[in-house]
């Protein structure tokens, strides 16, 4: 009987590790609606585990201002996009007013719906990195501890990050998907379109297809 026993599990888990390693199979028409739907279903369910959540609506007007966020309640920290999301306001954009922290924070969320980068915040704040000054956003490649020094510029970034994730307007980069500072000219600039200058940085919309030399 014990004998019986130890063969079922075996191929028990014989099976289940075959399954489990097996490629994706696709659907025929022979196949039940129900088990269509449940595959549909969870695979919904694995892409919003990698969505930002939203607290509440935001505002449909921003004035970007300091006293305007600084009235904002200060955010709790609750979700790991919202975290990659105000981490990289305030290494790329503390120093700008508040405006230009808007203005980058729409230009992470853009590239998060584009279909050239992650679709998720920290994705696409975090593409390349590993490689030294090969990544997307500089601080997460540079050697340098990323370390919060002013927690009143992190919490006012932070608000910032909450309003964006929250659905608050994208108006003032007009899609952009890339910036750079005025300090600095990369050669795709002469390429994308300019659609903004705010504070030191400029602003550009990476085309749907960028024409090649043949």
């Amino acid at each position: 009987m014990r004998l019986m026993t130890i063969a079922v599990l075996t191929l028990a888990l014989s099976a289940g590790m075959s399954m489990a390693e097996a490629p994706a199979r696709v659907s025929t028409k022979s196949e039940s609606g129900a088990s269509q739907t449940q595959g549909f279903a969870f695979g919904g369910i694995f892409k919003d585990m990698f969505r930002p959540k939203k607290d509440a609506a935001a505002p449909s007007n921003i004035s970007y201002t300091r006293a305007w966020i600084d009235a904002r309640p200060k955010v709790q920290n609750t979700d790991p996009q919202w975290q990659c999301l105000a981490e990289a306001l305030y290494f790329e954009a503390r120093g700008e007013s508040i405006k230009g922290q808007f203005a980058v924070a729409e230009v992470i969320m853009n590239r998060v719906e584009h279909g050239y980068y992650p679709d998720s915040l920290c994705g696409v704040i975090k593409q390349g990195t590993g490689r030294k000054y090969q990544c997307q956003f500089t601080y997460t490649c540079d050697g340098v501890a990323e370390k919060i020094h002013e927690p009143e510029a992190f919490e006012r970034v932070g608000k910032v990050a909450r309003l964006i994730i929250d659905g608050a307007p994208r108006e003032l980069t007009d899609g952009a998907t890339h910036y750079h500072t005025k300090a600095v000219n990369p050669k795709w600039a002469r390429t994308f379109p300019r659609t903004a200058t705010i504070g030191v940085h400029h602003f550009y919309r990476q085309p749907t297809r960028v024409s090649q030399k043949k």
